[in-house]
């Protein structure tokens, strides 16, 4: 679609791209006509990412072509980190940042934390963040997922592993993990085309279908999780309100206590499962 090219906004060699009016509303409108929300907030951040006009107004023709924010500027702001985020990758939903505080108030003193699932590794980064000497490990089974997250563990001493939810770990982890995240696919099969094009047309497939009922990879972290949980460990995981009572139950099921923790302002919803202590 044609459209009007973002006036230069006074860039200079000290100040990328220094906000002027005329640019600034330029930009506004632009985003708001292709759609977005938060036309503001949006402009702000491709501002600040911009390092000339030019390339403002290739991230500007991107974003209003539907590509995610994250994924045009290459980062996403979570839970306190700016943390990177490949084209493809799951982007880090900030309703998500309630599990990570879950999680840190639950942990205890330098935990082995596992984050299944990972997408860019932002759950594991953001809890280590908050839980020094934590020991992180991450999976995936997307390589450009693992990619991706192995630069935003880094600075943990994370590591993180490419393959099929825990077949990749070290085995010596098995029944020592304190801190199991595993923000799972949930959303069922046959509603993946009513998610917004953003998710549907640019995060990979694999970290947004859960299966015919949206819970299939659940169950089988789930059952596995007692194996490698410590005495007292937690799997936590996100699910949506509506699937609540049947992810409680299946985690129930495989032997761990089971309470559900929401936050409505923002719409989190959080299963924590705790494995039998000593």
């Amino acid at each position: 679609m044609p459209h009007s090219p973002v006036p230069d906004p006074s860039f200079t060699a000290d100040a990328p791209l220094a906000r002027s009016a005329p640019a600034y509303s330029a930009l506004v409108a632009r985003l708001r006509s292709a759609g977005c929300v938060f036309a503001e907030d949006e402009a702000d951040v491709l501002l600040s990412a911009a390092l000339d006009p030019a390339d403002l107004d290739k991230m500007a023709e991107r974003r209003a072509a539907g590509v995610p924010l994250e994924h045009v500027v290459g980062w996403a702001e979570f839970a306190g980190l700016r943390v990177a985020v490949d084209p493809g990758v799951f982007v880090p939903r900030r309703r998500t940042e309630f599990l990570v505080g879950q999680a840190a108030r639950l942990a205890p003193e330098r935990p082995a934390v596992v984050d299944l699932c990972c997408g860019s590794g932002a759950l594991g980064a953001a809890l280590a963040a908050l839980r020094p000497g934590a020991e992180l490990h991450a999976a995936d089974v997307d390589p450009a997922a693992v990619a991706c997250a192995r630069r935003n563990v880094a600075a943990f001493g994370g590591a993180v592993y490419s393959g099929d939810l825990y077949d990749p770990l070290p085995r010596g982890l098995r029944g020592s993990v304190d801190v199991l995240l595993a923000n799972v696919p949930y959303v069922p099969t046959g509603e993946i085309g009513l998610l917004p094009g953003e998710a549907r047309d640019h995060e990979a497939r694999t970290a947004l279908d859960g299966g015919p009922d949206g819970l299939a990879t659940l169950r089988r972290v789930s059952a596995a999780a007692p194996g490698w949980l410590a005495p007292g460990g937690r799997l936590l995981f996100e699910t949506s309100e509506r699937q609540a009572e049947t992810a409680a139950a299946i985690a129930a099921g495989d032997g761990l206590d089971v309470r559900v923790a929401d936050d409505e302002e923002i719409g989190a919803t959080v299963v924590v499962a705790t494995a039998p202590g000593c």
